[in-house]
């Protein structure tokens, strides 16, 4: 796939942006090319595209400057190749409260971007319904790995999503590339062991592992010197929000065969699970902090009350 080709993927069959629709591309200046071929294919569209950038963002999580979150919030359609996730951002959310429909590329790289957006997506969809299904009613989730994973993970009241990449009515959001099923549990206990891929680190080697205990849905203990330090300096402005054990997610993207390094497309890839550290108020909980750091788990077994999910 050539970027055109992945940018007419992403414009076409995930947002189906139409001719009488307005189309925002946010991007910052290491993922230009991106944003333009996005650009390009937005503006043969529609006559209403525009494209905005801005520097880097500090840190994943960090708010993008007040005139971004309000071109994102005026369009109908926003696509946000950035370097730094914009996910979990109030500028995203409020994109969608105010009706626009949209999807982030956090981190994506120009391969990234032309191996991942090269999926069919209605097949995608039909995985994240087929786990959705299992796990949406269960009381408990518990996650295992011959790494020496063993949480369980307490959803409550709290719902859990699918990711499919499929962005067709007004609110919805998702990443791309996609496929994943997600909740922010309210209660969290126990142990996971990261053995694929998880910043700062990107892919793991073999044999290497990031460890991390949770207590009553907080990270207690983190192995990993950098990653530890990271929290930390969050936690330096937002307190415990920080150690938020903020997500349990489910790759459903069986074109994703193999890790490469980026948490955008590896924790998508079918029969893995990521959990993630820090902000979780983009995805249903009620935690705001500057901080989301997803980690890959490469051989889960997981459990819904009991039984083994069957992962794509």
């Amino acid at each position: 796939m050539s970027l055109r080709d992945a940018a007419e993927t992403a414009i076409t069959q995930c947002l189906a942006l139409e001719e009488t629709e307005s189309c925002c591309i946010v991007t910052d200046d290491k993922r230009q090319p991106i944003g333009e071929a996005l650009y390009e294919v937005a503006s043969q569209v529609t006559n209403d595209a525009t494209i905005v950038r801005f520097p880097p963002g500090a840190s994943h999580g960090a708010e993008p400057p007040e005139p971004v979150s309000a071109a994102m919030a005026a369009s109908d359609v926003f696509l946000a190749p950035t370097t730094k996730s914009l996910s979990h951002t109030r500028a995203r959310g409020d994109a969608n409260e105010a009706g626009a429909r949209g999807a982030t590329l956090p981190g994506i790289t120009e391969e990234v971007f032309t191996t991942g957006l090269d999926a069919d997506y209605e097949t995608i969809a039909d995985h994240c319904d087929d786990v959705l299904a299992q796990v949406e009613d269960a009381d408990e989730v518990r996650v295992t790995s011959p790494q020496g994973t063993d949480i369980t993970f307490e959803p409550g009241d709290r719902e859990w999503h699918d990711d499919t990449g499929i962005v067709h009515d007004a609110g919805d959001f998702s990443n791309l590339p996609a496929g994943e099923v997600f909740v922010s549990p309210e209660d969290a206990n126990g142990t996971y062991v990261v053995d694929g891929t998880m910043m700062p680190h990107g892919l793991l080697e073999e044999g290497q592992t990031l460890e991390f205990d949770v207590e009553g849905g907080q990270v207690t203990r983190i192995s990993d010197d950098e990653i530890r330090q990271s929290v930390e300096d969050a936690a330096e402005e937002v307190g415990d929000a920080a150690y938020n054990l903020a997500e349990l997610g489910i790759g459903t993207n069986v074109a994703v065969t193999e890790l490469v390094g980026s948490v955008l497309l590896d924790e998508k890839a079918g029969g893995t699970v990521h959990i993630a550290i820090g902000d979780d108020a983009g995805i249903g909980g009620d935690t705001e902090a500057p901080i989301h750091f997803d980690g890959i788990l490469r051989e889960p077994t997981v459990y819904a009350d009991g039984e083994v999910v069957d992962l794509p």
